[in-house]
């Protein structure tokens, strides 16, 4: 890490009633793979792991995550846990666009980045939130550093390379569609682009004219270029940490909760999204005197615990899991919770 730049400010937003303003860091680490900046919320606290985000494609970590850690009920959550907020390279906000031929980093070589933040913070374990290609990402951290990964959520992932259907489909798109209006379709489903809501008018004015465009493009290109994750039930390739998976009810293939789907549950869903989150974390051990209020019983009953043993989970418009479809396995002592919001 042989540069650093550091920038506080004071993150401007509605005020809870007793609630003083939260002081955000933005640091800049070099990496051997190029800078990355990423945004700390808080201090640590003792015996905690870190909340460590990485947002999707075409968004940042402000797009694509403020909506969830500024509602009312996640305010419990983050007095609990310092977190951090993780952009991709090129698409943090003010980032200068990449000369012509720059080499973005792949997936797997943006993992192998968070090393050096973690080094940085001197934070050894997170529990990583991560929507889309940035699940895929902080799921390639999790298998290379399982030691330093105490859970996961992750939100519409993607864990297959791309077939040759799938690359045939994504040409022939290309021919007919803008870049923005891919990413579009990655991030929302059809129906929701159809509808062309309030929240879908916002998000595509934010790519479409989006000064970094062409960085946008490169991440893009790496999330279309991945590898396989190569999960394997009751193989040595799997995640060790708790798992949270979460699908929205806008995805196309909700019962695949792999699927490269759209849905944004984290914009959506906040209230129902974050009820899931603290039911996750009290199954880590954390946060156990936390209240419920949104869910209802017969919803939350679905979900699974780490304290259940005795390996019984009933299921409510939850996602299926099983290899043969390149879902995600979570093996001892790990254990997966599936949230469809």
């Amino acid at each position: 890490m042989a540069e650093l730049q550091e920038v506080q400010i004071t993150e401007e937003k509605p005020l809870l009633p007793g609630q003083t303003p939260e002081v955000a860091k933005t640091h800049s680490v070099e990496t051997p793979y190029g800078s990355v900046t990423f945004t700390v919320y808080g201090t640590p606290k003792p015996k905690r792991p870190a909340i460590l985000t990485y947002h999707d494609v075409g968004l940042n970590y402000k797009s694509c995550f403020k909506p969830l850690f500024q509602f009312a009920d996640m305010q419990e959550i983050i007095q609990n846990f310092v977190r951090v907020h993780v952009d991709a390279p090129g698409m943090e906000e003010g980032a200068p666009v990449f000369p012509l031929g720059y080499q973005y980093p792949s997936l797997d070589q943006l993992a192998d980045m968070i090393p050096c933040i973690l080094q940085y913070l001197n934070f050894s374990t997170i529990i990583g939130v991560g929507v889309g290609a940035g699940a895929y990402v902080l799921s390639r951290y999790a298998l290379t550093h399982p030691d330093t990964v105490e859970g996961l959520v992750l939100i519409n992932i993607d864990p297959n390379a791309k077939g040759w259907m799938d690359w045939a489909a994504h040409k022939l798109t290309g021919l007919t569609s803008s870049i923005p209006e891919m990413i579009l379709g990655h991030l929302f489903s059809q129906e929701e682009l159809s509808g062309n809501s309030e929240l879908i008018q916002k998000y595509r004015n934010i790519i479409t004219h989006a000064p970094n465009l062409e960085n946008i493009e490169l991440y893009w290109n790496s999330y279309n270029n991945r590898r396989d994750l190569n999960f394997e039930r009751g193989s040595d390739i799997t995640l060790k940490c708790p798992v949270m998976l979460v699908v929205g009810d806008q995805a196309p293939h909700e019962d695949a909760v792999m699927a490269d789907s759209g849905g944004q549950p984290q914009l959506t869903q906040p209230g129902k999204l974050t009820e899931a989150f603290k039911y996750f974390l009290q199954g880590m051990g954390y946060m156990a005197s936390s209240c419920m209020t949104r869910l209802s019983r017969s919803r939350t009953a679905s979900l699974t615990s780490a304290a259940s043993l005795d390996g019984n989970r009933s299921r409510s418009r939850t996602v299926s899991q099983s290899s043969e479809s390149g879902h995600l396995p979570s093996g001892p002592p790990g254990h997966t919770m599936e949230v469809s919001c």
